[in-house]
């Protein structure tokens, strides 16, 4: 977690804002953090969700006591602070689901599984539980086919935001480059797609995702713009 670097980015622009959290990979790292810790770093009014945390099981770099310890600290500092939670899980849909459940996420916190390639009981469980998710450039892979058959099949256009996850998965035809946000239209028009729609709606619905579910975002917006 790099909070001053990320704040001077959220910094250079009224349209810029960040999160903050621990990454499973990291969340073996001393000192663990706590709820105190990440509540208090997201009082900065730049700061607009918790996390990436999540769930992690492909590479192993921290364990999974580890990991859920982690989780359950941005869990309970999403509950203190009204802000959401931005989830990532890999190989991990069990525990994420048990997790849900267990913390009474879309109650007591609103969250978004980032970047999703999970499976049909994960997403369905997260819409009934009012999440959201997001959308990068994998849906546009070829090879792709389920994860194009999760968001049609079962994520709601009022719950999906886009994403690139830079620098990784830049979407076709940019693919094998470094992601930037530029390629973001190219994911909208995957989505458009997909679901069968115009990138004109989809630009227009995301958006306004993203506000409902950053509420502080939302708010910093109206501010800057008077």
């Amino acid at each position: 977690m790099n909070m001053p670097r990320a704040l001077a980015v959220a910094d250079m622009d009224p349209d810029i804002w960040c999160t903050i959290g621990v990454h499973p990979h990291h969340a073996g790292d001393d000192p663990h953090i706590s709820p105190t810790m990440l509540a208090d770093l997201a009082a900065h009014p730049k700061v607009i969700g918790i996390g990436e945390t999540g769930l992690d099981y492909h590479y192993g770099y921290s364990s999974r006591d580890d990991q859920l310890a982690n989780l359950r600290s941005h869990a309970e500092a999403a509950r203190q602070t009204g802000l959401p939670l931005v989830l990532h899980t890999r190989e991990a849909d069990d525990d994420m689901m048990h997790f849900l459940e267990e913390e009474n996420a879309g109650e007591d916190f609103a969250f978004i599984l980032h970047s999703y390639t999970s499976g049909e009981a994960l997403a369905k469980m997260a819409v009934e539980r009012g999440g959201y998710f997001s959308v990068n450039g994998i849906a546009s892979f070829r090879n792709a086919g389920s994860v194009r058959g999760v968001i049609a099949d079962i994520m709601p256009m009022d719950r999906i935001l886009l994403e690139t996850d830079c620098p990784y998965l830049a979407p076709v035809p940019k693919r094998g480059r470094r992601n930037e946000p530029a390629y973001l239209p190219y994911i909208a028009d995957c989505l458009a797609a997909i679901k069968g729609i115009t990138p004109v709606q989809v630009a227009k619905q995301t958006t306004e995702n993203f506000f409902a579910l950053f509420a502080r975002a939302a708010s910093s917006n109206r501010e800057a713009r008077g």
